[in-house]
């Protein structure tokens, strides 16, 4: 109750205002559970260290408990086996003096019998301490005499705590002790101890047999246990412990060179080639330094060599491109006016006017790819972005590509689902979709060619399917290799300059985007373009599928003839994305690497 002048807490009378507070309790509760079991988690995935010493220290719990349980059971059955043993003895002893003193007494009425009993009883009790005892003083089962002297107790255990088989196998062998374990309260306690129950069997002047049963209280043993239960416990604990700390001074040797290492290597991963390992002394440790050292100076070298040669090649090819443009430009003058006066020749050097103009168109083409792939790699490539519907540039791509289908027979049908918008540069989106129509025109066989434009909320995606002879296992992280063939024993018979798809794979992580492939024999192949919605932007995930929805399983693909697919591309997948022509469809690890 309040009293006046002071405020009284006010709690929440509305039941549902107790409920809420109580579920905001448990979403507190379950978040920290979450946040705990996640941060463990995390802490056992991460830490090699964690791992070792909590696994170190589980074992050692375990063996701990193992051996404790042993140590405990065994002494306990030892206190036990001492003290009834010493029951025993000290049973046999009393019951004698009892028995003597009821054989000299020459008491033969009730009342006598019954303070004899009450003395004799009381004179061999323990006064109490470390050896108190109870005894108890009763009619025997089966006595039929008719003098009865009333039961005796010398302390707080009655006839009462005595169990019903002690008596009966005492009436059934009277001349041997009968042993037991009882449970008694403690009377300065109040608490549940075991005891030991001794009982054995007198014999009265005129009264007959009676029973004498010993108990002894267990306080002692019982505390030697729980003291031995403390001391295992801390024991086992601090053990334990010092087994954890043991453990992590001991992993810490270890995992501190491999985390240096990791460390060493991820520096050399980001291009700080320079970087090298400590290595002293001469344990496996330190081995393992001189030969990751050695490992690095090696590839250090390989690297330096591999830039150098890559920076000759990529200014071989700009230098050859750009001095080829001069020549060429001088040809093609002089090829054009033969061309064009072709009809005034002999029809052999006409046919030849003819195949001259044609190779110089292939000539010019491969020129331009060269050219474009020179400022790839010298990193001058830029974009020019602007907001533009995806749709208008698949219809631009499709339009310049009809003849072409015409000529091979192939229909081309395009599906648009969704906005299609997107910052992109049209020029390059064009190229791409150029050469992903085309070259599903010239491998189709004259089949159909199907285009799918999609958007979600983070990307717009176009797939570019054909039915031809697809491609074999392991080709689709092949077909962006510059200059790759399925087959280098063919002739070029179809194609361009075999540089389309490498640029395509530029421009398309030039966009931050991806391009990717998908392919099986004798069920065409399917092409993917990804790019996101803003520039700069992130995709979270293509809005459409990879692998068409009508292709078979793998299982059921029938066999085809080898694959004229024709692709180059990109040398080597970037960090390390290798795209597999039947991989199911995963997230890319990077924008712009394929599958």
């Amino acid at each position: 109750m309040s009293t006046p002048g002071t405020s009284s807490p006010r709690w929440p009378s509305d039941r549902h205002e107790v409920l809420r507070a109580v579920r905001r309790l448990l979403r507190l509760a379950r978040r920290w559970l979450t946040t705990g079991l996640r941060w463990v988690v995390h802490a056992w995935r991460a830490s090699l260290q964690v791992r070792v010493v909590a696994t170190t220290m589980l074992l050692g719990l375990l063996v701990v408990l193992g051996l404790g349980s042993y140590l405990y059971s065994s002494i306990s059955d030892g206190l036990e086996q001492d003290r009834m043993t010493t029951a025993q003895l000290e049973t046999s002893r009393l019951t004698s003096q009892v028995q003597d003193r009821f054989d000299e007494s020459d008491q033969s009425s009730q009342a006598g019998l019954n303070l004899l009993a009450q003395q004799t009883i009381k004179s061999v009790a323990a006064p109490g301490g470390d050896n108190e005892r109870y005894l108890v003083f009763a009619r025997s089962l089966g006595n039929t005499s008719v003098q009865t002297v009333q039961t005796v107790l010398s302390g707080a255990v009655g006839l009462s705590s005595i169990p019903a088989e002690m008596r009966q196998a005492i009436k059934a062998d009277p001349r041997r002790q009968q042993v037991t374990l009882i449970g008694i309260t403690d009377p300065q306690t109040n608490q549940q101890v075991p005891a030991v129950l001794v009982g054995s069997q007198v014999e009265l002047p005129v009264a007959g047999k009676y029973d004498l049963y010993v108990v002894f209280p267990m306080q002692r043993e019982q505390a030697t246990l729980n003291l031995i239960t403390r001391t295992f416990a801390i024991g086992g604990f601090a053990l334990v412990a010092l087994v954890g700390a043991i453990a992590y001074v001991v992993t810490r040797q270890v995992v501190n060179p491999v985390r240096r290492a990791a460390v060493v290597a991820e520096r050399l991963s980001s291009g700080r080639l320079n970087e090298r390992m400590r290595a002293r002394g001469e344990d496996d440790l330190a081995r393992l330094a001189k030969s990751f050292n050695e490992m690095a100076d090696s590839l250090q070298t390989q690297i330096r060599q591999l830039e150098g040669l890559s920076r000759v090649q990529q200014r071989f090819v700009s230098d050859v491109s750009h001095e080829l443009r001069t020549p060429l430009t001088t040809i093609r003058m002089a090829a054009d006016l033969i061309h064009d006066s072709r009809r005034d020749f002999d029809p052999t050097v006409s046919r030849s006017a003819e195949l001259l103009h044609n190779e110089l168109d292939r000539f010019e083409e491969l020129l331009a790819d060269l050219l474009e792939i020179s400022r790839f790699d010298a990193g001058a490539a830029a974009l020019d972005v602007d907001l533009i519907d995806l749709r208008d540039t698949v219809a631009r791509a499709v339009q310049s590509a009809q003849p072409l289908a015409e000529r091979w027979g192939s229909t081309i049908t395009v599906e648009a689902t969704g906005s299609c918008q997107a910052d992109m540069d049209p020029r390059r989106v064009e190229r791409i979709l150029r050469n992903l129509v085309v070259n599903a025109v010239e491998h189709g066989e004259g089949r159909p060619v199907e285009i799918h434009v999609a958007g979600n909320d983070t990307a717009v995606a176009v797939t570019v399917r054909d039915h031809g002879v697809g491609l074999r296992p392991g080709e689709a992280a092949l077909v962006f290799n510059r200059f790759w063939r399925a087959d280098p024993a063919r002739a070029r018979t179809t194609g361009g300059t075999g540089l389309g798809l490498a640029i395509s794979l530029e421009d398309a992580r030039l966009h931050d985007g991806w391009l990717q492939a998908w392919g099986e024999p004798g069920q065409g192949s399917c092409f993917r373009l990804t790019l996101p919605r803003r520039a700069g932007g992130t995709i979270g995930d293509s809005p459409l599928a990879l692998r068409p929805d009508d292709a078979p399983s793998r299982a059921t693909a029938p066999a085809t003839p080898t694959s004229r697919r024709e692709g180059p591309g990109r040398s080597a997948p970037p960090r390390g994305v290798v795209p597999t022509a039947t991989a199911p469809e995963q997230a890319p690890t990077a924008p712009g690497s394929p599958r």
